[in-house]
């Protein structure tokens, strides 16, 4: 298949370096900025284009990598183009494929494409799709399709059901961009202690570190220590004690949901007493 972007952000400019890396024909870019196009096709030696139309007509496999919020535009825009037998593919992790109404229609197929990966820049992030995990929903023609040129390049794919696609992408988005905001939250209280960030940051690295490769390893319920898995009352009474109400209040929340993780590992113990002051 030959592959055009409509976009050319980080996940289209990643992506088309990705496909065009590992022997896929990329016909190259189409975006409202011709700037961004331009540059998108130089770092991966492929065509910008000024018309969606004539990437349209490049294309067999037509990847929207733009934000949500237009992919619906987009698609109203080439929909009464010539895209028979064509597929049409988006990547957004939240909207399923049904945003392409009326496609069977005019011919085309359409699926949804997922990296499971954050993505922070245009021209490096592409690195790390190398083996990556991508989920995929849509016609069977166009999953099917889809699924074979990226499992044929070393990919891992898995079908998910269109109905589950806002609570996958929340899923996502609380294992990638929250944990962003635990993180900082601990920073900044050290850094109320006298640290500055770049030592806050360099002092937790093995703890943040370690605690994450211990929860891959051996998963949430036996990598779980700290004062609320041994029932530390007074630890935690302190913990609270010095916190403003924001942070409190998300201590509180995390807190109760570890309480419930805790009970696991130890079903033994009574948590009674720090549930009621959580």
């Amino acid at each position: 298949m030959v592959t055009g972007m409509i976009g050319a952000g980080r996940v289209g400019c990643s992506l088309g370096k990705y496909l065009s890396e590992s022997g896929i024909k990329l016909s190259g870019y189409y975006d409202s900025q011709t700037k961004e196009a331009k540059s998108a096709a130089q770092f991966t030696s492929s065509n910008s284009f000024f018309k969606t139309e004539d990437l349209i007509a490049s294309s067999s496999l037509i990847f929207i990598t733009t934000p949500d919020s237009i992919i619906q535009t987009i698609w109203e825009e080439i929909r009464h183009m010539p895209i028979e037998q064509k597929i049409i593919c988006h990547c957004s992790g939240s909207l399923p494929s049904s945003v392409f109404t009326g496609i069977h229609e005019v011919g085309a197929y359409g699926c949804s494409l997922h990296p499971m990966l954050p993505f922070s820049s245009r021209f490096s992030s592409y690195e790390q799709l190398h083996h990556s995990f991508f989920t995929i929903e849509g016609d069977d023609l166009a999953v099917e399709a889809v699924s074979e040129l990226f499992i044929g390049i070393g990919n891992t794919v898995c079908r998910i059901d269109s109905k589950y696609k806002p609570k996958y992408h929340t899923a996502a988005s609380i294992l990638s961009n929250q944990v962003a905001a635990v993180l900082d939250t601990g920073y900044r209280l050290l850094e109320e202690c006298g640290f500055t960030r770049k030592e806050a940051v360099s002092a937790t690295e093995k703890l943040v570190r370690q605690n994450i490769e211990n929860i891959l390893l051996k998963d949430c319920v036996l990598a779980l220590t700290g004062p609320i898995e041994r029932n530390d009352f007074d630890t935690v009474k302190k913990h609270l004690d010095c916190l403003d109400e924001e942070d409190r209040i998300m201590y509180q929340i995390l807190g109760r949901k570890l309480i419930k993780i805790a009970e696991k590992k130890n079903p033994e113990s009574c948590y009674a007493e720090i549930r009621n002051l959580l």
